[in-house]
């Protein structure tokens, strides 16, 4: 790892910390969610900076797609308005202080008690095919044709299932106005 992917990675890392700092000390629900995001956000970019840039990119998009409903619901359904109502986050103070201090200094300890492997002289190339290999192994090419086989089952059965395609509505020549829809209101009808 080159210097430059270092500083990023410590930059990420201080802002995913403080982002997780946040969470516990902003005072809404709303403003809660996007320091979350931020913080689940500077994650991924250090599991892309690790090299796993798939994985990397696959948690970004997760968590930006989950904190963006997470909010939208927030402002629909909330009693006060949009989550922005000050409200405390820490429930149990004294309780959850000690949990969460025992256990950062039994992962802290596991961090200089486990005997770390020593790096392979060499790293694959191609990330994302050595996952699969080890999640799949022989069977990769059935696993592939069967994903095929899947989805052309269910475009088979969606097009078996619907009884006239997108256009018989509107006649042979495209041409009857109204539409002749189900639902009503049309020639047919």
């Amino acid at each position: 790892m080159g210097t430059t992917d270092t500083v990023v990675l410590v930059v990420l890392g201080v802002l995913a910390l403080t982002g997780g700092v946040l969470v516990f000390t902003l005072d809404s629900m709303a403003r809660v969610t996007f320091a979350l995001l931020a913080c689940l956000v500077c994650v991924g970019g250090v599991v892309t900076v690790l090299g796993l840039p798939y994985l990397g990119v696959v948690i970004v998009l997760m968590m930006v797609m989950e904190m963006v409903i997470m909010a939208v619901f927030m402002i629909a359904y909330m009693m006060n308005p949009a989550g922005l109502m000050p409200m405390s986050m820490l429930h149990n103070k004294r309780g959850s202080l000690v949990v969460s201090g025992a256990v950062f200094a039994a992962l802290v300890t596991g961090i200089f008690l486990a005997p770390w492997p020593e790096r392979a002289p060499a790293r694959p190339a191609d990330t994302t095919f050595q996952v699969a290999m080890s999640l799949m192994g022989d069977q990769m090419l059935t696993m592939v044709t069967l994903g095929f086989v899947l989805l052309a089952t269910m475009v088979g059965a969606t097009v078996l299932a619907t009884h006239r395609g997108r256009y018989d509505r509107f006649g042979d020549d495209l041409d009857r106005r109204p539409a002749d829809d189900p639902a009503g209101g049309g020639v047919g009808r």
